[in-house]
């Protein structure tokens, strides 16, 4: 069986759609998924599956949507997709914490990475935007973060079909899949 991860958009932020991750890893064994392990509560799920992306993410949704009554969106990558998504970072990404804040945005089908790049404003000096294997890496001057433009992208129609994760979280997950942890 191929490990995934499935990135929960949506879920315990600002007091919408609160769910439990003992709750969540009940839901998603029930629903068939094995090895599930969950990690911090902004709906993280690694487990191992053996359908396709396609197919486990409308499982993975439908099995949300039913339990806890939201309209889930579920971003989902493969153990070899969140490797090239840690290895394919742009050089230095991730390496200054104490200078630069970094984030992934995460894209769902059918949106790719050229045609969010369209989407994300950033601010010269503030703010830089590279795309990626079904992502965009996003860094920004802590010192500056209130000037960067990160938060106007939730007013974007692209935006329902994106993710965030901080970057420690990404290579968090990445080593969750490969057995790391």
């Amino acid at each position: 069986m191929t490990r995934y991860v499935a990135l929960l958009r949506g879920i315990n932020v600002g007091g919408k759609n609160l769910i439990k991750m003992a709750d969540l890893k009940a839901c998603l064994e029930d629903g068939g998924l094995e090895d599930v392990v969950t990690y911090i509560q902004s709906g993280n799920v690694v487990f191992s599956g053996g359908s396709s992306l396609i197919e486990l993410t409308a499982r993975i949704e439908d099995l949300l949507a039913t339990t806890f009554g939201y309209e889930a969106s579920v971003v989902l990558r493969s153990r070899r997709q969140m490797r090239a998504i840690v290895d394919r970072a742009p050089a230095g990404f991730g390496t200054d914490p104490a200078r630069y804040r970094y984030d992934v945005i995460f894209l769902k089908a059918p949106l790719t990475a050229p045609t969010a790049m369209r989407s994300v404003l950033t601010r010269e000096g503030v703010d830089r935007a590279d795309a990626g294997p079904g992502v965009l890496y996003f860094s920004r001057l802590t010192s500056r973060a209130s000037q960067s433009q990160l938060s106007k992208i939730v007013s974007t129609p692209a935006y329902r079909n994106m993710t965030i994760r901080n970057w420690n979280t990404t290579t968090k997950l990445a080593r969750m899949l490969k057995g790391d942890a």
